[in-house]
């Protein structure tokens, strides 16, 4: 056969359980894990003669996400029925947002492994409400929880801009730092607030033709591991359908597949249905809304610095590495807990090392963020400059961060009362440097030799000088001593 190429092209629809307290048409509180059932009204439920009034916050949330994403915002916009019949859906409707959805025409960079920023067109942002629940995992019957259905649910459909199975993980990811520093949601993909479904093809070259494989769109996914995985395995599977036939099976409608985690291959499911099958209509019960021009911008001005963009500025104004200004970027409250603490004069590396390397362990054992473990950032600058001025080690800077989160005496006072502060006082260890080379002669001769002994015998040397200090000799100022002695030929 000859040879062939391709090019994979993916379009990434991403729903996303925005954090308001109740519901998107009624007024049930949204609990997560709350019994089954519970949290239902006769709104919610579809019974008779009960009628949806709209969260307001739900709508702003989603206007202030589309603001992010670069969008233009809807002057006018309505709600729709989309008629489909499944047990999670009492009405055997969703209300949803057909044809004007509330943000159209956006963009979303994602950080590539090469260090450049791609772009990703957004085809629409729009609200609609979420299903309930079918649970099938107790015997040869299902039950279904209704807690779910009416939560207000945006929806993120990308155009087919995405190259690969990587760009699909890293879009998800940068997706879920949005809308968490926006505060519109929790995103925890384990609750269910972010299931992505990607939608895939793959155009081939062959013999100066071009194919182009039927769309497949992998349902539900609510993990970076299984976006990733089973794109990778839909693309495979693709080209070597392709491979075996030489060409391609033309169908009708779209076919949605599942992932099956244990075996990790995608599963048909059913062929999709298209906009007719659905028979949309303006929803007779609730008002189309109007943009407010005054709101909008008042919904702009509630922008933050977005995540890629607080990213790029701690690279290049703080000299972080990438992936340690990634990790500090993960959450807003941590980013902004740094930034602070750098302002307040603390060097940027040694914060950093403090807050990715104690911190966020700290704050992990806690079930809490880094700024909320009674730390202020100016206290943090000050560990951060005690470490800068040699007053504490490295090491002993944990021990200081630990005992901050349960006292509130400075860090200067928690180092002095655990005996922590390095000596860097040149005459008393210098004395010491002293005593060490009088009693160690072969180290301070293999030393001074420059052989391979040379490095071992110094570190030894340094060990004794600290073994003598009981660690609180500050080891530049002994480094300094012990190389000038060693080099005067004694």
């Amino acid at each position: 056969m000859a040879d062939i190429e391709h090019n994979i092209v993916i379009g990434l629809e991403i729903h996303v359980q925005l954090c308001t307290k109740t519901k998107m048409f009624c007024g049930c509180e949204l609990i997560f894990a709350a019994e089954p059932n519970s949290r239902v009204c006769p709104v919610c439920l579809g019974l008779p003669g009960a009628l949806p009034v709209m969260n307001k916050q739900a709508v702003e949330f989603a206007m202030l996400t589309a603001c992010a994403l670069n969008c233009k915002i809807a002057e006018f916009t309505k709600w729709d029925r989309k008629s489909y019949y499944y047990p999670d859906l009492p009405k055997n409707y969703q209300i949803s947002q057909y044809d004007l959805p509330i943000g159209s025409n956006g963009f979303i960079g994602i950080p590539l492994a090469d260090g450049k920023t791609k772009r990703i067109r957004i085809r629409r942002v729009h609200l609609e409400e979420d299903a309930g629940k079918n649970i099938h995992s107790e015997g040869n019957f299902s039950k279904v929880d209704l807690n779910r259905a009416g939560t207000p649910l945006l929806e993120i459909v990308t155009e087919p801009d995405i190259n690969s199975a990587e760009e699909v993980r890293l879009l998800a990811i940068e997706l879920q730092r949005i809308v968490r520093f926006l505060g519109v949601s929790e995103a925890d993909m384990q609750k269910g607030h972010m299931r992505f479904e990607p939608n895939v093809n793959l155009h081939i070259r062959k013999d100066n033709n071009e194919y182009k494989t039927p769309i497949t769109e992998i349902k539900n996914l609510n993990s970076f591991k299984a976006l990733e995985k089973s794109v990778a395995f839909e693309v495979r599977r693709q080209l070597d359908e392709f491979l075996e036939s030489g060409r391609v099976m033309q169908s009708g409608n779209k076919k949605t597949f599942g992932w099956d985690d244990i075996r990790e291959v995608t599963v048909l499911q059913r062929e999709k249905e298209e906009a007719h099958d659905y028979r949309y209509f303006p929803d007779p019960d609730l008002v189309p809304v109007v943009v407010n021009e005054k709101r909008l911008n008042e919904i702009k001005a509630e922008l933050c610095e977005l995540p890629l963009k607080m990213q790029s500025r701690f690279v290049s104004d703080y000299g972080l590495s990438d992936y340690d200004a990634s990790v500090l970027t993960a959450d807003r409250a941590t980013a902004e807990f740094f930034d602070d603490a750098v302002k307040a004069g603390g060097d940027a590396k040694k914060l950093c090392n403090l807050i990715t390397q104690t911190g966020l362990k700290i704050a992990n054992e806690k079930n809490c963020k880094v700024s909320k473990l009674g730390i202020s950032p100016g206290q943090l600058a000050v560990l951060a400059q005690m470490v800068e001025q040699g007053m504490i080690s490295a090491t002993a800077s944990v021990t200081v961060f630990e005992k901050m989160t349960q006292s509130n005496d400075s860090p200067q006072q928690i180092a002095e009362s655990l005996n922590l502060l390095q000596k860097s006082d040149e005459g008393e260890l210098e004395k010491i440097v002293d005593e060490v080379i009088a009693v160690n002669s072969q180290a301070v001769e293999d030393a001074k030799s420059g052989d391979k002994k040379s490095k071992k015998a110094h570190g030894f040397l340094m060990g004794q000088v600290m073994q003598k200090t009981k660690g609180t000799a500050n080891p530049q100022v002994v480094a300094k001593i012990l190389n000038s002695k060693l080099g005067k030929g004694i």
